[in-house]
């Protein structure tokens, strides 16, 4: 047995927003000292919610609970292959919920979304994208995969994140960075999202899920053989300690796997 996956869980959001902005900003401040940027990738769902609740508040003074947006760079951990403005687009998520809400004072990131031109192709939009993460991580030498300082991800009721979804084909691609997906189970069907191998591949993973809705799921991903496989299990079997859960109590009620903190 390989290194356990890290599991929080928090009696409401302010806490585990509160614990939550403390886990980035040390992401932010490794990355930082690593290579001088914080290279995060962000998914949707309702975790653009919880990052503003973490990251919006004001630093309480102190290296270690200062976000300094000017040096992040900000890439889409999956994506739909809709315009930007779509009700459906997981940058406008994150727009709305957190980079309309920055001080203009503490400096933007760097944000990159999808290229629209190629809405209706969507393995040229993945190609793009992965340029995109070429330019930013491969630009002085070649690497086989990007690492990540940072991967903020979300659970699906089905295991799913990203849009990598359970038994789906895409769980095997182990050369593309970013990968086409035209047939997504959940609408909309066609989506871009980053490989397997790219998120187990990051420095830090960290998930947030939060609600009774997900204590099925939660369970079935930490206490079953069967959730093993599922696509948020595997990432826990790739990723091993790297790896770090923010929940509720709601979402981990019944789950036996061991809580930290």
């Amino acid at each position: 047995m390989g290194k356990q996956p890290n599991l929080y869980a928090f009696n409401d959001i302010s806490s585990l927003a509160s614990a939550l902005r403390t886990y980035v900003v040390q992401c932010q401040n490794a990355g930082l000292e690593r290579h001088g940027m914080f290279k995060v990738a962000v998914s949707g769902g309702s975790l653009p919610a919880t990052l503003a609740k973490a990251l919006l508040e004001p630093s309480k003074g102190g290296a270690e609970d200062e976000v300094d947006f000017a040096k992040w760079e900000i890439f889409f951990a999956d994506e739909r292959a809709v315009p930007l403005d779509h009700a459906d687009s997981n940058y406008k998520l994150l727009k709305e919920e957190l980079l309309d809400n920055i001080p203009k004072e503490t400096g933007q990131p760097k944000v990159h979304p999808i290229d629209v031109k190629y809405l209706d192709d969507v393995q040229e939009m993945a190609d793009q994208y992965q340029e995109t993460l070429m330019q930013s991580f491969a630009a002085k030498d070649s690497v086989k995969l990007p690492i990540f300082d940072l991967l903020l991800l979300g659970c699906g009721p089905d295991g799913h994140t990203c849009s990598l979804f359970p038994n789906h084909e895409l769980l095997r691609e182990s050369d593309a960075w970013v990968a086409a997906i035209e047939d997504s189970p959940k609408p909309p069907v066609k989506r871009i999202t980053l490989s397997l191998p790219v998120v187990t591949h990051g420095t830090k993973i960290a998930f947030v899920a939060t609600g009774a809705g997900k204590k099925d799921i939660m369970k079935q991903i930490f206490d079953t053989e069967e959730g093993r496989s599922l696509p948020c299990g595997l990432v826990n079997e790739g990723g091993g300690d790297r790896v770090s859960w923010f929940t509720d109590s709601s979402a981990v009620e019944g789950v036996g796997f061991p809580r930290r903190g």
